[in-house]
């Protein structure tokens, strides 16, 4: 706790000591205090926005996990499966994601649709890559022993492959955590109403750049809570079931 109190304090001295001795404008860099005002004056409606985004974030995130989990199952059962989706799913990385949300935006409209679906989009592949390397990686004896004792492959997924990779899984799904909020924001950056990323954006516009850091704030501060709560309920649930 020291550490990070410690890690904040020099944070903090350096933004305003950046600021005194560059001279910086407000409207180019606003000091800590006046993040903290803008923080404070605008906390209603900075909370209700931060309720949307992570609402988008929530659902954004439970269904790519589901989607990416689903996928990698689906590909552990047949390596002919894997050789051609794990190209495909390698090439679509290489798409930035930014470029997505104006297509995801002109089909899905500016609701909340295309702001989740650039979430399970951000969550989908760390999710279906570890868990895949985690079902490719059960140990040898472990499977001949299986195949000998005459289990089909659906037992051998459930009860041997799916436990083995459980590790990789949960490992999957903390990058995951940590990188839902993004999809959510560019979505709301390039056609939204609401949320953080709406509210960075027309601050910005009117020149609010204190308006601008204090969403950016609450938004990192709720990644880290976010982040933090799957790491803890993938913790107790391995534990529940002695993983």
């Amino acid at each position: 706790m020291r550490t990070v109190l410690a890690l904040v304090a020099t944070v903090l001295l350096l933004w305003q000591g950046t600021i005194w001795m560059a001279g910086m404008p407000p409207f180019l860099l606003p000091s800590p205090g006046a993040v903290a005002q803008a923080l404070w004056l605008n906390r209603a409606e900075i909370a209700i926005q931060a309720g949307f985004t992570l609402a988008e974030v929530m659902l954004g995130f439970l269904l790519g996990s589901a989607l990416g989990a689903a996928l990698a199952v689906a590909m552990g059962f047949s390596d002919r499966l894997t050789g051609v989706l794990r190209p495909i799913l390698t090439f679509s990385q290489t798409i930035p994601v930014f470029a997505l949300a104006p297509i995801l935006t002109l089909w899905l409209g500016f609701g909340m649709a295309p702001k989740v679906a650039m979430t399970v989009l951000i969550v989908f592949f760390p999710v279906a890559s570890a868990f895949l390397d985690g079902l490719s990686r059960t140990p040898q004896a472990a499977l001949d022993l299986a195949q000998v004792m005459g289990a089909s492959r659906i037992r051998i997924m459930r009860h041997l492959r799916i436990p083995a990779a459980l590790p990789a899984l949960a490992t999957g799904l903390r990058l995951a955590a940590v990188y839902a909020p993004i999809g959510a924001v560019i979505g709301e950056w390039v056609g939204g109403a609401r949320g953080l990323g709406a509210l960075m954006i027309h601050a910005n516009g009117r020149m609010k750049t204190d308006l601008v850091f204090a969403a950016l704030l609450v938004l990192s501060l709720m990644t880290v809570i976010f982040a933090r709560a799957v790491a803890l309920a993938l913790a107790r649930l391995w534990r529940r079931y002695g993983v």
